[in-house]
């Protein structure tokens, strides 16, 4: 699962504040979408080094991934000064290595029978259909009803991150999710996340200006990839047998 600061600390920004960047979120979409293509492409790397060498691939995965944890905090950091001529060549570092840690999910999903391609698109689809909705929702959203739920999604993310990390500390002992277990985790994440498309769209414009649009655009990446991996946990478990 990505980083979900970002979204926890655009919340406390958010608290009690007017709208400060009304074309923040028209700036983001383009440059969410050039992150979501570069993160395809890493995502075919690591399926690449995956199939033709694949001794490799997890000495490459964890370094990546810590790259790209480093990588996060350097880049929210120069987005949030809108020094976006640094920022953006770092953000597509981001997207790209992103991408790589992502491709065991898929090739996971890939090889797991009724997932597959079919599986993949489905799960990108529902992303892009759930943005689409979560727009309109969030913008209307009244300064009430808006911080009600942001503040339910908040509490939301914390539960999921123990849940998480419980699970991962389980899987080092051996011990792993059963099936029906992780159909139910899977299904609270992309319940959540899709909460979280619709908070987006209603807290970043209280917390960005309109030329931090990097800053808004990392935090819709992440939640689209967090949406993006929540489904496809969900198709793999809900065609998986113990």
């Amino acid at each position: 699962m990505s980083n979900t600061s970002n979204f926890r600390e655009a919340w406390m920004q958010a608290r009690g504040h007017s709208i400060v960047g009304p074309n923040v979120v028209a700036n983001a979409l383009p440059f969410l979408g050039g992150g979501l293509v570069l993160t395809a492409v890493g995502t075919y790397g690591g399926l690449t080094v995956l199939n033709s060498n694949p001794g490799i691939f997890m000495p490459t995965f964890w370094g990546a991934l810590v790259f790209e944890i480093i990588l996060f905090f350097v880049v929210r950091n120069i987005a949030e000064k809108a020094n976006n001529s640094v920022a953006l060549p770092l953000l597509a570092a981001y997207s790209l290595l992103s991408g790589y840690t992502l491709s065991g999910l898929v090739a996971l999903a890939l090889a797991t029978p009724g997932v597959g391609i079919t599986g993949i698109g489905i799960a990108a689809l529902g992303c892009g259909v759930t943005f689409i909705a979560a727009r309109q929702i969030g913008s209307n959203l009244s300064e009430e009803d808006g911080m009600a739920l942001t503040k339910t999604i908040q509490l939301g993310v914390v539960a999921l991150l123990v849940v998480l990390v419980g699970q991962l500390l389980f899987s080092f002992f051996g011990v792993f999710t059963p099936t029906w277990l992780e159909v139910g985790i899977s299904g609270f994440g992309t319940l959540l996340f899709v909460g979280v498309a619709v908070v987006d769209f209603f807290v970043l414009p209280r917390t960005y200006r309109n030329e931090q649009y990097l800053s808004a655009a990392l935090s819709m990446y992440l939640t689209y990839i967090n949406l993006f991996i929540f489904i496809l946990r969900l198709l793999i478990a809900l065609n998986s047998r113990d």
